[in-house]
């Protein structure tokens, strides 16, 4: 009984904890009605050839299943090339692209830019480590991008568009954070031609992995802090949640899930998804 007791609290410990964290996470708002704004044709197009090329270079999958970059190994060129990429993006326009292809534009610019914010700032043993004061969490308020004239943070593209704009709970399998428990890093850019077929794989993998959702030989299940942090992307409250995990769960996992019956902890790890810390 009085194990039980404890693992109860401790899994009610860890739910406040993330539950705090959630509080502390910007709501989507819409940052500026011009990036709502979508071209019913394509008049411009997006070259992600070099963004590819880097990602061949030095992206990597370890025996886990988990991407991995090789940030140690990147030269000095390839950085700045990755640099110039970046500043191709806020160079454009996002309006004069389709709404998928507009997405697909967003998600790669910020991945493109988290990777070259832990670049400049390596080594770190997290992306939380690089901090603007004592009270930072993180480097994802700096407004560090401009597009269309407007000075943009990493939340900015994440909270004050992505989500408000497009109402595609998916988007979170794509966006990476450089983190080890966050969804992998795509191989390539996204691209919106084939954007909801690449959702769907990258959701279905993510539930597979147990960094996403696990069910342990006790049957309790763990969830990644993803589905707390941004809970009302997946559902109106904790039920919502959990049945929308149950239906998207792989076939192996469900009858395991409808089993417990509900969420009993959320982890997350934050170490960064270094290949040279295998």
């Amino acid at each position: 009984m009085q194990r039980f007791l404890i693992t109860a609290a401790l899994a009610l410990t860890v739910g406040a904890c993330a539950s705090v964290e959630r509080i502390a996470l910007p709501k989507p708002s819409l940052l500026s009605e011009a990036f709502a704004v979508q071209g019913s044709e394509q008049t411009t197009s997006v070259n992600y050839a070099v963004y590819d090329q880097f990602l061949k270079r030095y992206w990597t999958k370890d025996e886990m299943g988990i991407a991995r970059l090789n940030y140690s190994a990147v030269t000095d060129t390839d950085l700045a090339a990755l640099v110039n990429f970046i500043d191709s993006l806020q160079a454009l326009d996002p309006s004069q692209l389709e709404r998928d292809n507009q997405l697909a534009f967003w998600i790669n610019l910020y991945n493109a830019q988290t990777i070259r914010v832990v670049l400049e700032n390596y080594p770190v043993e997290s992306i939380r480590d690089i901090k603007d004061g004592p009270l930072s969490i993180g480097p994802w308020n700096r407004k560090e991008l401009t597009v269309d004239g407007t000075p943009i943070s990493l939340n900015d593209i994440e909270h004050g568009i992505i989500r408000p704009v497009y109402n595609e709970p998916r988007i979170h399998y794509a966006l990476n954070c450089a983190a080890v428990s966050c969804p992998n890093l795509a191989p390539q850019a996204w691209r919106g031609a084939s954007l909801d077929a690449d959702f769907s794989i990258a959701e279905q993998r993510y539930l597979a992995d147990d960094r996403g959702l696990h069910v342990d030989k006790n049957g309790r299940v763990t969830a990644s802090k993803i589905f707390i942090w941004f809970r009302e992307d997946f559902g109106k409250d904790n039920k919502e949640v959990f049945a929308h995990l149950l239906e998207k769960a792989p076939r192996a996992k469900q009858g395991l899930l409808a089993a417990r019956g509900q969420i009993d902890r959320y982890e997350y790890d934050w170490s960064l998804n270094d290949a040279s810390s295998r």
